[in-house]
């Protein structure tokens, strides 16, 4: 399997598939991850059409083990980033 692309890549690779500069690009990389933050972490979610969906849910209080003792104890409930694949992105990959 090969390495993840980088910032870096994904920038040149979205300059070049919307034929405009670096900068550009950048800028709207930036722009979808700070909507894309906000809106979870308001307890949202958001659709990337073609991509999957980005959502926020919590989990409620529950009975842990420390592996290393055994011994047990209550993790207090939090709050989970969770992404659905969408079937399109499941298909390319699989087909």
């Amino acid at each position: 399997m090969s390495k993840p692309m980088t910032k870096t890549q994904l920038v040149a690779a979205l300059a070049d598939a919307m034929g405009s500069d670096k900068k550009t690009a950048s800028s709207a990389l930036d722009a979808i991850t700070s909507v894309v933050t906000r809106e979870v972490a308001g307890g949202g979610a958001v659709t990337l059409p073609g991509i999957g969906k980005v959502q926020c849910r919590a989990r409620p209080e529950r009975t842990v083990r420390n592996p290393a003792t055994g011994e047990t104890m209550s993790k207090p409930a939090d709050k989970v980033v969770k992404v659905s694949i969408a079937k399109a992105l499941k298909d390319s990959v699989n087909g």
